[in-house]
């Protein structure tokens, strides 16, 4: 495996890197006071916040930052958004060398402008851009070049507490060339737009899952720990599978154990009476298969601070979860990202049975205090170090 992940005190630790794409580790980087800026002379009209749908809308300027083997990093540019202009060779197209982040900022009742943790979500794309060969990049001078993106188009962050502004960073190599090797070139940009509820269904609803473990999401020292689009374009077709027979995500299994993962494209919660008698919340572990979500470390963080129930972070098997369902112990399932933020879990369809979750029926609602808790420091009305200023 190429690094295995744990939490320690709030922080993810990377215990292992055991690959090395030389001279690419130590390189240079790019320094936010470089960074020039084109206005767009052509802004275009806001979209109304009530009608936003998610990842359809883009604002009016975006970041990009170029980098070459030869000379290094260029200096970054805030530009009017326009396209790309690829050779058809480059390895982003061809070999999938390419990563990307989510974020968001978010208007606050104060009207300011925050982000929600953004250094964690730099430390993930550096260490997604090491295992992916491509150039390393000083983490706080890429936070400062996307405030200072969403600062030129902070008008595009909505006027709206159940809307947000969605932050794109993505990593490519531009090498043009059909060898299998590390890019000698490539570009890092930055596109941002305003979204609203991630599931056609509204932003608390619940959704059903598909559980069928001849789909394989990741695998032991594969990728699943990074967040790249190699895992995520394999997975639509298993979407479409879960569509068709009446559902609306995969729950993706892993294993002859059957180990839970994820959720979709999210982290996965159990909170439940375990066999011991215990409340208790459960995540699968940072093993290599999971992506290490911003959204899950702040859950595992809040309910820590809370010190009301147990938290654990391990390996849960299929068997072990639906012995649970039929005992009555299970009191809510949900996923956790940061599109939806949390999203509960109402039903699981696995080998052709329906088994009912009892989310936000007779539980505690734990997934809704969560959601307030973090939409509280989101828009400011809950006063957080998480949630730094933009302007």
């Amino acid at each position: 495996m190429a690094a295995l992940r744990t939490a320690l005190h709030g922080r993810w630790v990377v215990q292992a890197l055991p690959f090395s794409c030389g001279s690419l580790r130590f390189a240079s980087s790019f320094k936010a006071a470089d960074l020039t800026f084109e206005r767009n002379p052509s802004c275009h009209p806001k979209p109304d916040p009530s009608k936003l749908v998610f990842g359809k809308h883009f604002s009016d300027h975006m970041l990009t930052i170029y980098w070459s083997e030869q000379n290094g990093w260029e200096a970054p540019q805030i530009k009017p958004f326009q396209n790309l202009s690829l050779h058809p060779a480059s390895s982003a197209l061809h070999y999938s060398i390419e990563l990307f982040e989510g974020m968001k900022a978010f208007r606050g009742a104060d009207n300011r402008i925050r982000l929600f943790r953004p250094m964690l979500n730099m430390e993930r794309m550096h260490r997604s851009a090491e295992r992916c060969c491509l150039p390393t990049f000083d983490k706080g001078e890429l936070q400062e070049c996307i405030r200072k993106l969403v600062e030129v188009d902070q008008e595009w962050v909505p006027y709206s507490q159940d809307a947000s502004l969605y932050i794109r960073p993505t990593f490519i190599g531009t090498e043009p060339s059909l060898g299998v090797s590390r890019a000698g070139k490539a570009l890092i940009f930055v596109i941002i737009g305003p979204v609203g509820p991630y599931f056609a269904t509204g932003s608390f609803n619940p959704v059903s899952l598909l559980a069928d473990p001849s789909f394989v999401r990741a695998w032991k020292g594969g990728v699943g720990a990074y967040k790249m689009g190699g895992n995520y374009g394999p997975t639509i077709a298993v979407q479409s599978e879960a569509v068709k027979r009446g559902c609306q995500q995969v729950l993706w299994l892993y294993g002859d154990q059957e180990e839970i993962t994820e959720v979709g494209t999210m982290n996965l919660f159990i909170y439940w009476t375990n066999d011991k008698g215990e409340r208790e919340l459960v995540t699968p572990p940072l093993d290599g298969l999971i992506l290490p979500g911003v959204t899950r470390q702040s859950l595992l963080d809040l309910a820590r601070g809370w010190a009301e129930f147990k938290v654990t972070e391990r390996t849960m098997s299929m068997k072990e979860l639906l012995t649970a369902l039929d005992a009555g112990r299970v009191l809510e399932v949900f996923g956790a990202g940061t599109a939806c933020v949390v999203c509960p879990v109402g039903s699981l369809l696995y080998k052709g049975k329906t088994y009912n979750i009892p989310t936000m029926k007779n539980g505690p609602d734990l997934a809704k205090r969560f959601y307030k808790e973090l939409t509280d420091i989101q828009y400011g009305r809950t006063p957080s170090d998480w949630a730094p200023l933009v302007v």
